[in-house]
């Protein structure tokens, strides 16, 4: 064989075994993705799960009775007789999210208020 037809060979060799695996390298990263957001989703939902169960566990400091879930922006509110706590729950290594740090600063930096807001009466009851 003629060193030209050997090169040419050799050349179209190569360029089909890197066609096939950069097929395989994107199809790979594809389900990677796919994975990776599933995984994603799961943790959601276990984390999603586990604040409604938290204010029941052992290891819940407070009287459950006296917690209030809100769900967002924080998971909820706990009433004691010494003061009121916003309560985040966090399941491993999940991070609060802008809104809820939002709210932790405004609540450590004091801007918190309480109001009252009445309705107007009915126009048939002020008769």
């Amino acid at each position: 064989m003629e060193p030209a037809t050997i090169l040419y060979l050799t050349l179209a060799i190569l360029f089909f075994a890197l066609f096939f695996i950069t097929k395989a390298y994107l199809s790979l990263r594809g389900r990677l993705s796919c994975i990776l957001s599933q995984k994603q989703s799961l943790s959601t939902k276990y984390g999603r799960m586990t604040e409604q169960f938290m204010p029941f566990m052992d290891l819940y400091p407070y009287d459950s009775q006296n917690f209030r879930f809100l769900g967002c922006p924080i998971d909820g509110v706990q009433f004691n007789s010494d003061g009121i706590v916003f309560i985040e729950f966090k399941t491993a290594s999940s991070r609060m999210s802008p809104g809820q740090m939002r709210v932790k600063e405004q609540v450590e930096s004091g801007r918190v208020s309480f109001r009252e807001i009445r309705m107007p009466e009915p126009a048939s009851r002020r008769q």
